[in-house]
């Protein structure tokens, strides 16, 4: 008898999962690492901090991208009085999926705890044609804490040629603040995405998708800085309740990266950027 599997049996194609759990917290005027733990494809990098109190986090995925089927599991806690900067090392890529492909699933979990603050940069989520995509980042952010964070979705680079005719996203933001749900922004495009994105009330034929989001006691005091910065461009900017959010919208993702630098600018004056953006 062979133990081999038959040749009629399904291919079973190799997927990716990775994890990391990283925590932060104040010591002697620094912010220290507290907890870190790593595993797959996903890994942490801790650089030299750009400003004196903050940590910068550095994260990757070795595995050069995400195809279906690969799980992907995040989560950062800012412990009382940490600051912390998380940004990509590089755009995140999506790519096609196969028709017997379940989705890849992203979870990304941040917890800011009172008088912490943290950051969440990763560069651009680049979509490719068919690809099949669920991913849910949950905030948790104390009532004295400070956030922000940008998610940009690419849907095609022009520059090479692509259009992202068919796919499937499930992308949610959920914030609470004080154990109260603050924000539910979900985006859900199934099928025709092309078309889809065609429509004026949808994205009027842009291809580059950006939200700010900014959690802090000063947002609704820096909502017409944040307007005269992406004055010019399609984008909308609105804040309530201890919360600022801004849409962009755009063609190209060079052009979209820049205006939210200039938007960033406004939101962390005297900070540079994290090293890896600028690469």
């Amino acid at each position: 008898m062979y133990d081999g599997a038959s040749p009629s049996d399904p291919a079973r194609l190799q997927r990716a999962s990775g994890e990391i759990r990283i925590g932060v917290r104040p010591r002697d005027g620094a912010t220290v690492l507290a907890d870190l733990r790593q595993a797959g494809c996903l890994k942490a990098r801790f650089p030299r901090p750009i400003v004196p109190g903050w940590i910068d986090v550095v994260t990757l995925n070795t595995g050069g991208g995400v195809a279906g089927g690969d799980r992907l599991d995040i989560a950062v806690t800012a412990e009382a009085g940490a600051r912390a900067v998380v940004a990509a090392q590089a755009a995140e890529r999506f790519y096609r999926a196969a028709a017997s492909d379940v989705p890849s699933s992203v979870r990304t979990r941040l917890t800011v705890q009172d008088g912490a603050a943290l950051e969440w940069l990763p560069q651009e989520t680049i979509l490719f044609d068919r690809c099949a995509l669920d991913r849910r980042l949950e905030i948790d952010v104390a009532d004295g804490a400070r956030f922000l964070c940008i998610e940009t979705l690419v849907f095609g680079r022009i520059a090479m040629g692509e259009t992202v005719r068919q796919a499937m996203l499930r992308d949610v933001i959920r914030v609470r603040r004080g154990g109260s749900l603050l924000l539910h922004d979900a985006i859900r495009l199934d099928g025709a995405v092309d078309a889809v994105m065609q429509r004026t009330a949808v994205a009027a034929g842009a291809r580059v998708v950006a939200t700010v989001l900014l959690v802090a006691p000063e947002a609704e005091a820096l909502l017409e800085s944040v307007r005269d910065a992406v004055a010019g461009t399609e984008a909308g900017v609105s804040a309530w309740n201890g919360m600022l959010v801004a849409r962009l919208l755009g063609a190209d993702s060079a052009v979209v990266r820049r205006t939210v630098v200039q938007a960033l600018a406004v939101l962390r004056p005297s900070r540079p950027l994290p090293r890896v953006w600028l690469c």
